[in-house]
């Protein structure tokens, strides 16, 4: 037995027990006559006490060859600890250690295993092996634990059925890029990884199994940043005889339960918004409802005098930023140099003070009076006090421009609180959106989403106004969950096919396995996916998921811990039947 506790468990109540403790050190001091030791483990630390009185000679001088990172395990008599540490559980106890045995001996770490570390981001992905000996990497590992586990608790309790779907499926045009993995058995042909287990939760649905969910990893390759990695891990979800209803019901179910069960917060029936109000009001599909600064159109009130830059522009918009009309001319400017950056694209931005004794003064007070800035003021909903920003142009561009201004303004003004949590869902997406470059419609969610019934009649007529039976959940400003109600006739899927531009040889190709299996009786069935990276690190009051990934990988996609990718030899690349350039 290497240890009869963990370094976490011991206290008062154990004092006089002989114990068996093993772990790394931590930390050595050495005072000559008497050395101590901080042993750390997954649970804590445990202040380990070499007496030169007390101890073996060749204990103790064992105990003086110990450094940073040594596995070692001891044996010892718990003792009352003369400077009690409040700040650990077993800050109340030490160990006289009568026996050492060293398990391991250990280099000196590239970092300091600390909570605050003197390693780079880059050191400690190399090395993340020792990152996840930290206590904030662990913890976050943990705490992804506890959330898997309590979804598939919930899902369960609800009925629903954890089945296992393929990794090495078929590859499709539709979606992100798929990474392809070549056959040995079958020269020239390919499977792909998953984007997700959309077609296979389907069939599963034609097949019976009525409630199925799955915490299941899946593959695109696509650019990277904070949230987002080339393999990630979804909640995928699907139910049989089911409408939109029962679906938001049954998540709002499982994403109220785990913010009351890990962060221990009740939440009120989640507000729903249509993607048109989000994009109009917000200027993207996934605002974040913590805040106001809702967008104000300005354009019946700001293009009836000679300004013309506001004349000219297909959308006039503001929002008005709370107690900021102390802001300085140098801070106003930095805030249009910020808008001006390539990454949010705008020529320029306008303000208005509305000042606490009631007066407005404008960069643009050679164009407006009082009677006009009153009004941006009500259309904004600005109050004495606040500061109100104004942009123009292309009506898309500059609500995308917008949008961005108000996300960073409530990052500055520290309106996003973490430990805040505010669910909405968005509904009613667009079944189609245009792409002018490739000049044919494309699916907005996938290929499998059903139209509002409403809206089938458009089919023909007027296919971009479709509405789909789609809904996204938002928290805090991020896409946590998106899904559908599925296609489940097969003549409506056909028709879908052909308005994505598919031949009817294309659609039978890619997906007829799919289309047979509706002639054999599916059921109404629809579904919702979670981003369990994402969700963990919101939860966890982040929005970068890598620190709640056991061995992420960097911002090209690779592991620089184990150097993935990585070439292959010539012999494995013949077996495969791949010549390389």
């Amino acid at each position: 037995m290497y240890r009869s506790h963990s370094c976490g468990e011991l206290n008062a109540t154990h004092i006089n027990n002989e114990v068996t403790l093993a772990g790394w050190v931590q930390k050595t001091r050495d005072k000559g006559f008497m050395i101590w030791v901080d042993l750390r483990d997954r649970y804590g630390i445990t202040q380990l006490i070499f007496d030169e009185q007390r101890t073996a000679k060749e204990v103790f001088e064992k105990a003086k060859t110990l450094g940073r990172e040594f596995v070692i395990q001891v044996k010892g008599t718990v003792i009352e600890r003369e400077s009690k540490n409040k700040n650990i559980a077993t800050g109340d106890i030490e160990i006289l250690v009568s026996e050492l045995t060293i398990l391991n001996e250990a280099m000196l770490p590239p970092f300091t295993i600390e909570d605050e570390t003197d390693g780079g981001e880059d050191l400690r992905m190399k090395y993340r092996y020792l990152d996840i000996r930290r206590n904030p990497v662990k913890n976050n590992l943990l705490f992804r634990h506890k959330v898997s586990m309590e979804v598939r608790k919930y899902l369960t309790d609800q009925g629903f059925c954890d089945v296992e779907t393929p990794y090495l499926i078929k590859s499709t045009p539709e979606g992100a890029r798929d990474f392809v993995v070549p056959s040995r058995m079958n020269e020239g042909q390919f499977y792909a990884l998953p984007q997700s287990p959309q077609t296979f939760k389907q069939l599963l649905m034609v097949g019976g199994m009525d409630k199925y969910f799955q915490i299941v990893k899946c593959f695109r390759d696509e650019d990277l940043r904070a949230d987002r990695q080339p393999e990630f891990t979804q909640i995928d979800c699907e139910m049989a005889f089911v409408e939109q209803e029962d679906i938001l019901n049954m998540f709002e179910g499982l994403t109220r339960h785990l913010l009351k069960e890990i962060k221990g917060i009740e939440v009120e029936k989640f507000p729903r918004i249509t993607y048109d109000y989000a994009m109009k009001t917000y200027g993207n599909d996934k605002p974040d409802i913590r805040f106001g600064m809702k967008f104000g159109e300005l354009n019946e009130v700001a293009q009836h005098k000679d300004f013309g830059v506001f004349n000219s522009a297909e959308l006039v918009v503001g929002i008005a930023v709370p107690g900021c009309a102390s802001f300085t001319r140098k801070e106003i400017d930095a805030l249009i140099d910020w808008v001006k950056r390539p990454q949010v694209g705008a020529s320029g931005m306008v303000y208005c003070k509305y000042e606490l004794d009631g007066s407005l003064k404008s960069s643009v007070d050679k164009f407006y009076d009082q009677e006009d800035l009153k009004k941006w003021a009500e259309v904004t909903g600005a109050q004495p006090g606040d500061l109100i920003l104004v942009l123009s142009g292309n009506a898309d561009k500059t609500r995308t421009q917008l949008s961005a201004l108000r996300m960073e303004l409530g990052n500055r003004l520290g309106l996003r609180k973490p430990n805040e949590f505010a669910p909405l869902w968005v509904v009613d997406f667009p079944l189609l959106e245009w792409d002018e470059e490739s000049g044919r419609y494309h699916a907005m969610h996938h290929p499998f989403t059903s139209p509002k019934p409403e809206d089938i009649h458009l089919i023909d007529s007027n296919p971009g106004a479709i509405r789909a039976n789609a809904y996204d959940m938002v928290l805090n400003g991020n896409e946590i969950g998106g899904g559908s109600i599925r296609i489940h006739d097969k003549g409506l899927q056909a028709k879908m096919f052909d308005l994505l531009g598919f031949t009817p040889e294309e659609a039978e190709n890619q997906f007829g396995f799919l289309m047979n299996a509706f002639q054999f009786g599916a059921p109404p069935h629809g579904g919702l996916a979670f981003g369990l990276d994402r969700l963990v690190s919101i939860l966890g009051g982040q929005e970068t998921i890598r620190d709640f990934i056991a061995f992420p990988k960097n911002n090209s996609g690779r592991d620089v811990m184990i150097d993935a990718p990585s070439v292959i030899d010539n012999k494995q690349l013949d077996e495969l039947h791949i010549q390389l350039k």
